[in-house]
Parts: C-alpha cells; sequence; structure tokens
C-alpha cells in the first residue's frame, strides 16, 4: 500500500508508487547550532596548542592542571576562552577574568562531570553490572537518586548550576557527533517489551535505516526506543543475526522487575553478535524519567537532566526526518513538537519528513493524523506528512529524501 501524503490544500491523496517526495530539507543539518567549541581535556593537548597558536577563543579547558603553566598563560589571549574546573595558578582566577576569559570552579560532591566534553556510552553508566553488581550502583542509578534528592531541595542552587552546565556540555558534544547530518528519529512506546510483533518491528526499522546509510536517534530508553537502537547496532550483521537478538532478549522481555536483568541481557545479545563492532546510533534520554533506564544498543549517548531540553535537542537534529511509530501520550506530544517545527518553519528552510507508521492507529486508535493534515492544509508543511502501514515505507521515504542529498 502505498503512503499517504497530505498535499498542499488538499485532502490526504495516495502518492504514486515510485513518485518522489519533494522535501527541501531532508539533508540539511539543524539549524541554529553553536559554533564548535575546542575541548583541552589533556595537559599534552593544552602544550600543542600554546606552541602554534597564540589565541583561546573557543577553548573549553577542561579539569586538567595548568598550576605549572603561569607562562604560558600569560603569552595566550584569553578573551573568549572558557576553564571548565581547571586548577589555575594561585591568584590566576580573577587575571583570567579580567583577561576575558570565563573560569568556573571546580564542582565537589557530584556524582557526575558537570564539565564533560563527550557522550556517555553503555558501559560507562552501567559500570560495575558486568562484574556482579547491581544497576542500583551503577552511575546510572547513584545519578537519578542524586538528582531526586537534589531536585526536591529549594536551597540546592550548587545542584542547579551542575546540571545546568552538564545539560549545556552535553549540547556541545553533540555538535561534533552530529556535524555531518543524516540523523533519522525513531519515536514510539516505551511499553513495547522485547519479544512483542511491535518491538520486532521497531527493531527492523531501526536496521533499515542503519543500511539505508542513516544514523539511527531516539529518546534512548526501553521499548521502541532500545529496540531502534538493537535494529542499527546489528546493521553490520545480518537479518538472521537481527532475529536471533530479538529472541534471545525476549528472555528477560521488560526493566521491571529488574533492571539489572534487563541491561545483563542487552549486553549479552552484544557479545554474541560477533567480533564485528556494532553499528552506531545515537540515544538521547533523560534522568528526569530516570525510573526507565538507557538501553545499551545505541553506542553514544546524551544524557540530560532537562526533559524540555532534551526532547527540543532530539528533534532539531533529526535532519532526515523522523518516523513514529505507535506510542501513547509521550509519542503524540513529540508528533506535535514535531508538527510545530515544521509549521513555523522559516522561509527557504523546508519542513522535514514525518512519517506515522500505523495507518489504523493514527487515524483511529489516537486520530492524529486528521488534526495533523488539517493543520498542514495550505502549507509547505504538508509535503512533509506521511502515514503508511510498514516500516520498510518508512525507510523507502526517508532514504529517498536522503538519496536526493548525496
Amino acid at each position: 500500500m502505498s503512503a499517504q501524503h497530505a498535499q498542499p490544500g488538499t485532502a490526504p491523496q495516495h502518492a504514486s508508487a515510485g513518485t518522489a517526495p519533494q522535501h527541501a530539507s531532508a539533508g540539511a543539518p539543524p539549524q541554529h547550532r553553536s559554533h564548535r567549541a575546542l575541548h583541552v581535556d589533556t595537559l599534552e593537548h593544552f602544550d600543542r596548542l600554546c606552541a602554534c597558536v597564540a589565541r583561546a577563543h573557543g577553548w573549553h579547558v577542561g579539569e586538567i592542571d595548568l598550576t605549572g603553566r603561569r607562562a604560558e598563560l600569560g603569552l595566550l589571549d584569553l578573551r573568549g576562552c572558557l576553564f571548565l574546573g581547571t586548577a589555575l595558578p594561585e591568584g590566576y582566577d580573577d587575571v583570567a577574568r579580567r583577561r576575558g576569559a570565563l573560569v568556573f570552579p571546580a564542582l565537589e560532591a557530584m556524582p557526575f562531570d558537570p564539565y564533560r566534553s563527550t557522550p556517555y556510552s553503555p558501559e560507562e553508566l552501567y559500570a560495575g553490572l558486568d562484574a556482579g553488581g547491581v544497576y542500583e550502583q551503577t552511575p546510572d542509578a547513584r545519578i537519578y537518586h542524586w538528582y531526586r534528592a537534589e531536585a526536591g531541595d529549594p536551597d540546592a542552587q550548587g545542584a542547579s548550576l551542575s546540571m545546568a552546565i552538564h545539560d549545556h556540555a552535553m549540547g556541545q558534544s553533540l555538535i561534533e557527533l552530529t556535524s555531518a547530518g543524516g540523523f533519522a528519529g525513531v519515536m514510539g512506546g516505551h511499553a513495547a517489551v522485547r519479544g512483542s510483533d511491535e518491538y520486532a518491528e521497531a527493531a527492523r526499522l531501526g536496521y533499515l535505516l542503519a543500511r539505508a546509510g542513516l544514523t539511527v536517534a531516539t529518546g534512548g530508553g526501553p521499548g521502541a526506543m532500545e529496540a531502534a537502537n538493537l535494529g542499527a547496532y546489528m546493521s553490520p550483521f545480518g537479518e538472521q543475526d537481527l532475529g536471533e537478538a530479538c529472541a534471545a532478549l525476549a528472555d528477560v522481555p521488560s526493566f521491571r522487575p529488574s533492571v539489572s536483568q534487563w541491561a545483563r541481557a542487552g549486553f549479552d545479545a552484544r557479545r554474541r553478535a560477533g567480533d564485528l563492532p556494532g553499528g552506531r546510533s545515537l540515544g538521547i534520554p533523560t534522568w528526569f524519567y530516570g525510573h526507565e533506564p538507557p538501553n545499551v544498543f545505541a553506542t553514544d549517548i546524551v544524557k540530560y537532566f532537562a526533559n524540555a531540553q532534551r526532547e527540543a535537542v532530539l528533534l532539531e537534529l533529526c535532519d532526515a526526518g523522523i518516523v513514529f511509530l505507535p506510542g501513547a501520550a509521550g509519542t503524540v506530544q513529540e508528533v506535535f513538537q514535531d508538527a510545530c517545527e515544521n509549521y513555523y518553519a522559516a522561509a527557504g528552510t523546508g519542513p522535514n519528513p514525518m512519517v506515522l507508521v500505523g495507518r489504523e492507529y493514527w487515524t483511529r486508535t489516537l486520530p492524529v493524523w486528521p488534526l495533523l493534515t488539517a493543520l498542514a492544509a495550505g502549507r509547505d508543511m504538508a509535503e512533509a506528512l506521511f502515514l503508511v502501514d510498514t516500516v520498510e515505507e518508512a525507510v523507502e521515504i526517508l532514504g529517498r529524501g536522503r538519496a536526493g542529498t548525496a
């Protein structure tokens, strides 16, 4: 069955097979990205830079010891430089500020690094689990419990600042990671359990998107999000390997009652896949929903404290379009948040593809499609709306848009 496509100013029509959709911005990078920062995280890197440049504008100097580098600092133009928990020579904090730098102090007693400049890995967030530990002892769980305690304390100003700095650093880490574009979002319900048809379809979607040359991006949690990241992870292997992984994971269908068993099953599936590195994909979860643990198949995890910031970032970076699988309130919110971006898209930028999978679901169970098409009538946004029945159709739509930018 062909995709249902909302044409400007008309009722939705059935697109003829082989008719390529017109997507003016399907391959364009997200708008409003900030400039790329230069992260200086080792003393050796700092010394190499000082040997060849005299201006530190845009440097984000991490938690390294520069107490023995007073002379080198004196030769640098520090305007626009950020020192993030950096150990500076005695009395040099005020000197650096007067010379145009921003100096953020080291923040103590935090279970996370507010100034980190790279995404998390599953192994980092679940450190200790493979050694016989339990989830409650992992860094991810400890950060979540700290967040729950501090978020409810109106006097915890230091904690609020730490979280804000951390989330800013997470956003900075995405700039280099996503600079090449080609990110396809997959949104869907967290309730899709391993072993279900919904989970298998989401995994196949992630697999096919990755095989089409797109990088899968999800909310990084369980359910359809995990399945899409799993599919992308298994993309260097075969479809039979993906099926075997889904079957093995079905033995632990949910993260309830044990996150430890759920995560271990995921790591076991990765090990069974073989020696090839898994396909790369992105997960953007949040400690705001920390009761839903991050899945282990997203190779890069950019985890936020602020959920609103995380949602905006996730939708913005999906420049190749977003596939919406059946879901509940959270998925519906994401549909209309993305629709709002397309509705108010600046002239010349064009809308990004929105593909809703499940004709019956989106027209009758949760009738989102009629409202979307009513909003889109007479606007460029209509060219970006698709209603399909299969994940294969969704991949074809996003893949065609990607091919048109090559």
